[in-house]
């Protein structure tokens, strides 16, 4: 089969050996693959995140070295069962797949590592347990959106973020757009977006943004003015000293007054909830420096190097830090759902297509990161060999 094989930085156009489904898998022909910011820097750092996977007890990474098909967002038609299926899925069944196979008791990323070959190809195995059918007859281009989006669903599921809260997303590229758009279908009520480029604010506000910023000319927490954040200590100081004034004027002891408004809820400090979606060295020490106090801050980027943060920053300003990855099968199930039923439009951040030949252009494309935010590959269409860009 013709497949895209990515070798020590080098994408080229190969013929791969043809793939066999085995004990509870399927042969799928793909339709569509998406080009993940993953598989952009897995084609400079995929050493640096082998070692950090193995210190997570995960050791078939793929390496620099090694050929490997990339590709994890994956759509496409059922061709083939391996055995042991159900036979739930007929030939034909358009489908969507969680991106891990199983041999035994080893599991691996399908498109990051050399045993999982992925969706940059005309076929990809998949296990028929991690595997859904597309419902309403979702387009293609809109199916493949399914994983980028539970990525996105995962990251304000962990951030426990309500309508009431202000949200704060840094980095309008295909995940912080899906997080846009998540937090849009959650009905939160101020969602601010962060990006340098021009292009990307506007699909930021197609999304669902209510304020964007180029964080060249303003910054993102200046845009959160009047929701009552403290930004600095003394404000912090003030507002206990003036808040026990006014309790001690009452004929009951402070203390109990102040017990009764935390049951309430209301001495909890208002703050922001700001995804992190840039994954870039420095980013993260620059937001502890930022947030207001008692900020909570979800990182769903992934820096590939090693970074440096300030914890006092953190300490001192009592910030709130989460890391995030992944998703679970609901989740990934969920966020089909609310693509197929219209809930979540995505349609926005497709800006270009390209067949295998074009895949080498696509990723120079979006290392820089100025006008693109997804682009898809259409392994079935040879014709199309160039970017078009949407």
């Amino acid at each position: 089969m013709r497949a895209a094989s990515l070798t020590r930085g080098v994408i080229e156009v190969v013929d791969w050996p043809a793939l066999r489904p085995g004990a509870g898998q399927l042969l799928v022909e793909v339709k569509r693959c998406g080009i993940c910011g993953s598989d952009v820097h897995a084609r400079r750092h995929a050493d640096q995140m082998a070692d950090v996977l193995e210190v997570c007890g995960y050791s078939g990474y793929a390496r620099s070295e090694q050929s490997v098909v990339p590709g994890h967002e994956i759509y496409g038609e059922v061709v083939d069962h391996g055995p042991w299926t159900t036979g739930r899925f007929r030939t034909g069944t358009p489908v969507v797949a969680i991106p891990l196979v199983r041999r035994g008791r080893q599991v691996d990323g399908i498109g990051l590592s050399a045993n999982a070959p992925g969706g940059f190809a005309e076929y990809v195995v998949v296990q028929e347990s991690l595997t859904l059918a597309v419902p309403n007859g979702l387009a293609p281009d809109l199916a493949v959106l399914t994983e980028p989006l539970a990525v996105a669903w995962h990251a304000v599921n962990r951030s426990e973020v309500t309508r009431k809260d202000v949200a704060v997303v840094l980095g309008c590229g295909p995940v912080g757009l899906a997080v846009i758009a998540a937090l849009k279908a959650r009905g939160i009520g101020t969602i601010v977006a962060s990006d340098y480029s021009a292009a990307r604010r506007a699909l930021a506000r197609g999304c669902g943004a209510d304020v964007v910023v180029d964080p060249a000319s303003e910054s993102p927490w200046d845009a959160m003015t009047g929701h009552g954040f403290k930004t600095t200590l003394p404000d912090q100081y003030n507002a206990g000293i003036d808040a026990l004034e006014s309790l001690a004027r009452l004929p009951v002891p402070w203390s109990a007054t102040w017990r009764l408004l935390d049951k309430l809820g209301l001495t909890r400090p208002k703050r922001p909830v700001v995804f992190e979606c840039v994954g870039l060295p420095g980013m993260l020490d620059g937001i502890l420096a930022g947030v207001p106090l008692h900020s909570r801050i979800v990182v769903v980027g992934v820096c590939m190097d090693a970074d440096t943060i300030w914890p006092s920053l953190a300490v001192n300003k009592e910030l709130d830090l989460r890391f995030v990855v992944g998703y679970t099968p609901l989740e990934f199930r969920d966020s089909l759902h609310l693509l197929a039923e219209g809930k979540v439009d995505l349609s926005g951040i497709v800006t270009g297509h390209v067949g295998l030949a074009g895949i080498a252009d696509a990723f120079a494309v979006l290392e820089k990161a100025e006008t693109h935010a997804k682009i898809l590959i259409d392994p079935s269409n040879q014709h199309l060999e160039g970017l078009d860009e949407s």
